[in-house]
């Protein structure tokens, strides 16, 4: 036995974890933060207005306490012990999916922590979800003209599959236009 001390090994200063309902107000903030980006005729101002952070975050805690199903995951980016940043996958609803296809819903990340891996960690952990239930195939629906996330899932191997939707913004908001991006993960 050594006389030396242990040597104290630093803490990671990023990860990803499940997001657990104490994360529910942070979530809540990055969503409306998210939203509040988006070109104003796809959320009117009088929209965002009448949302609250508590009224998100209540809905954050059901989603990450009582998710519909075992394929339903919410995933937190941690820097420190801050969350910066959020991905929730589901089964895919796509008529033309495998039953196996998972769809990354949303994959919001801090505007001042983007390009510091945040979101690469997520999507590489969304996809290790989908695999721990089956694998198949990894669908994203990205807004058209988003070249930004464009980029970054073609870095990470995912292509345009051809497919396409409109989404009826209701009334006083525009449709939005998407089109999906998808790779095989099993």
């Amino acid at each position: 036995m050594s006389d030396l001390p242990f040597p104290v090994m630093p803490a990671p200063d990023a990860s990803v974890r499940r997001a657990r309902p104490a994360d529910a107000e942070a979530m809540a903030a990055l969503t409306l933060a998210s939203w509040r980006t988006q070109p104003a005729d796809l959320l009117p101002a009088e929209t965002l207005e009448a949302v609250t952070v508590d009224e998100v975050a209540a809905d954050w805690r059901d989603a990450v306490s009582a998710p519909p199903s075992m394929r339903h995951v919410v995933l937190a980016a941690l820097e420190s012990d801050e969350v910066v940043g959020y991905v929730v996958v589901a089964p895919s609803r796509d008529p033309d999916s495998d039953g196996q296809s998972g769809e990354i819903v949303d994959l919001v990340v801090r505007g001042d922590r983007v390009r510091h891996g945040h979101g690469s960690r997520l999507l590489s952990a969304a996809v290790d979800s989908l695999r721990e239930t089956g694998g198949g195939e990894l669908l994203v629906w990205v807004a058209v003209g988003d070249d930004p996330r464009m980029a970054f899932l073609a870095s990470a191997g995912l292509a345009a599959d051809g497919a396409s939707r409109t989404l009826d913004g209701g009334p006083g908001a525009a449709a939005l236009r998407q089109v999906r991006w998808s790779a095989r993960i099993d």
